[in-house]
């Protein structure tokens, strides 16, 4: 079936009078804009309202946890990291009767959205230049330097970990809510190490000597940014992470409802508009099927 026939089949066959797209994270921020873009592709498709509400907070959990007490009925979306879903995972886990069952998947993935990857940089408040010279930092003076991230279980923070293990070192955590507030305090000096999107803000404040950029978390060197080595090459290949996104629904949601719905977000993903606010913003659009999304789920969840 052609995409243009699918959606055509899918705005016939849509089940109800409208969709909701819970996005996990503030206002304004990229992952905010793309859900906003795929929100009016979709409804254009479907022929329905799509609304999209920013239900921030607990590390991008605070939205999967409304999504668990919605309807399955697919009238209901969350657009996240799948970090986030591994944080909702495992906390089901610890609280399973049987220790170290293996928790099912909280929410029912439907289609991924695009991959980001992780940029390191220091701020003014760090003395050192490099990766390396950061890390014998560390070492000098164990917990005194203080690394931001979007919040616990996040993949800054899960590279943090990462980090701080393979190099035995000891540095401070640092969790924000969102990235705003952190975007500013990191301005200012307020801390010394910042993961955080490859966006035009930080781009910016790279070019003006505001941040020193240290490493990234991707498969490859990235174009924007040429000279500055992924964490696999510094040698910290389990550090070496990007996110996945995408949308879910509640566990439950019938199975005909899922397969228009990933219809609906892949072909949106084709529109030229999406892709190249994906691509301007240095995101990599997910072009997997709906089975190998949920596969990249699982593994996301279980690192």
């Amino acid at each position: 079936m052609s995409g243009e026939m699918a959606v055509a089949t899918a705005a016939q066959k849509w089940p109800g009078t409208g969709l909701k797209i819970l996005v996990a994270y503030p206002p304004g921020g990229v992952s905010d804009l793309v859900a906003r873009a795929l929100a009016k592709e979709m409804s254009d498709q479907l022929k329905v309202p799509v609304i999209v509400e920013n239900r921030s907070g607990a590390s991008g959990t605070l939205a999967l946890e409304l999504l668990q007490r919605s309807p399955p009925d697919g009238q209901t979306l969350v657009f996240t990291a799948a970090a986030a879903v591994g944080l909702v995972r495992n906390a089901a886990a610890r609280r399973a009767t049987t220790p170290g069952a293996a928790a099912p998947l909280p929410v029912q993935p439907v289609a991924g959205v695009m991959r980001t990857p992780l940029l390191l940089v220091g701020t003014s408040a760090l003395e050192s230049s490099a990766f390396a010279d950061m890390i014998e930092e560390a070492r000098k003076h164990p917990g005194m330097l203080r690394w931001a991230t979007t919040g616990e279980g996040t993949t800054g923070h899960t590279v943090l970990q990462r980090v701080s293990q393979h190099a035995g070192v000891r540095i401070t955590h640092v969790p924000y809510k969102g990235g705003g507030q952190q975007l500013t305090d990191a301005l200012g000096g307020h801390f010394e190490l910042l993961s955080t999107n490859v966006a035009p803000s930080q781009l910016a404040a790279l070019r003006e000597g505001r941040f020193k950029a240290l490493a990234v978390g991707a498969p490859r060197r990235l174009p924007v940014l040429p000279e500055v080595p992924t964490l696999a090459e510094l040698g910290y290949p389990s550090a070496n992470l990007d996110s996945l996104f995408g949308l879910f629904v509640p566990r439950g949601t019938p199975a005909n409802v899922v397969a228009l719905l990933n219809e609906s977000i892949e072909q949106a993903l084709r529109s030229p508009s999406i892709r190249n606010r994906l691509l301007d913003a240095n995101n990599q659009p997910y072009e997997g099927s709906a089975q190998d999304f949920a596969l990249q789920v699982e593994r996301e969840t279980d690192r």
